[in-house]
Formats: C-alpha cells, structure tokens, sequence
C-alpha cells in the first residue's frame, strides 16, 4: 500500500510540474495579464501564487513519497 501511494504522490507531483508552467505560458501571454501601461494585472498575479501553490505542492508531494519509500 505504501508503494502505491509514493506512486501516486510521484505522478501527482510530475502532473503540476508538467502542467501549471506550460499554462502560466499562455497565461502571461494573455492579453488580460497586462494592463495599458505594460503592468502586471490581478489575473497574472493570481495565476503566479497558483504556480507557486502547485509547485510547493509538487516538492511536498515528492518529499512525501520519498519518505514513504525510505
């Protein structure tokens, strides 16, 4: 059972890694990440503290199944 949940806390962190900076890419692009005078927006920084969640959450979730397994 233990080897099931690393496995699942390995896939879980390898998802966010994988997923969250190739959305924060074209979330940056975005139109609505910029305001007229070239300034960040709500919409970009809210999508940055979600980027840094995911990610914490990424290292929390390796650290967790390493711990498992050792």
């Amino acid at each position: 059972m233990e080897l099931f949940a690393a496995i699942v806390l390995f896939v879980s962190a390898l998802f966010n890694v994988i997923a969250w900076p190739r959305f924060f890419k074209r979330v940056s692009s975005d139109p609505r990440a910029r305001d007229d005078a070239g300034a960040t927006t709500a919409f970009y920084r809210v999508h940055a503290v979600l980027l840094g969640i995911a990610l914490a959450i990424a290292a929390a979730s390796v650290f967790a199944g390493v711990m498992l397994l050792g």
